[in-house]
């Protein structure tokens, strides 16, 4: 479950940081010659959020709270993604397609998440003894 979470965190942390780094700061300063330095400072950031990300999220025990967090954070973005971009793709006319994604599939998806790694946790602590 653990590796789980931890891919699909570096699925959203990693573009995220390369995107943020290289739109926000080097939109103002204007490389007219040297076009490739925003792309090369960007992605050592990204690579270094990403390994920061990676190592703080592998140090996490696992206990309930954390169980219940990773499956509620890793079905709430799922659910989240699939109701804001589904909209999206499949219906690029609905005004308030995305709308679903941020107050019912995200949601549903957190708690259902929290539920399944409640239960998790409580199969697996059940074999252990």
């Amino acid at each position: 479950m653990r590796l789980i979470f931890q891919l699909l965190a570096m699925l959203v942390v990693v573009p995220a940081t390369y995107y943020f780094i290289y739109w926000v700061p080097f939109s103002l300063i204007p490389f007219l010659e040297q076009r490739w330095v925003p792309g090369i400072v960007s992605l050592l950031c990204a690579v270094a959020v990403g390994r920061y990300t990676w190592k703080m999220l592998s140090s996490t025990s696992e206990g309930l709270i954390s169980s219940i967090l990773f499956g509620a954070m890793v079905l709430g973005a799922i659910g989240f993604c699939a109701g804001f971009f589904g909209p999206i793709f499949f219906t690029p006319g609905a005004n308030q397609g995305p709308l679903l994604g941020i107050f019912i599939t995200g949601p549903l998806g957190f708690i259902l998440g929290g539920i399944g790694g409640f239960m998790y946790w409580f199969v697996k602590g059940r074999k252990v003894s």
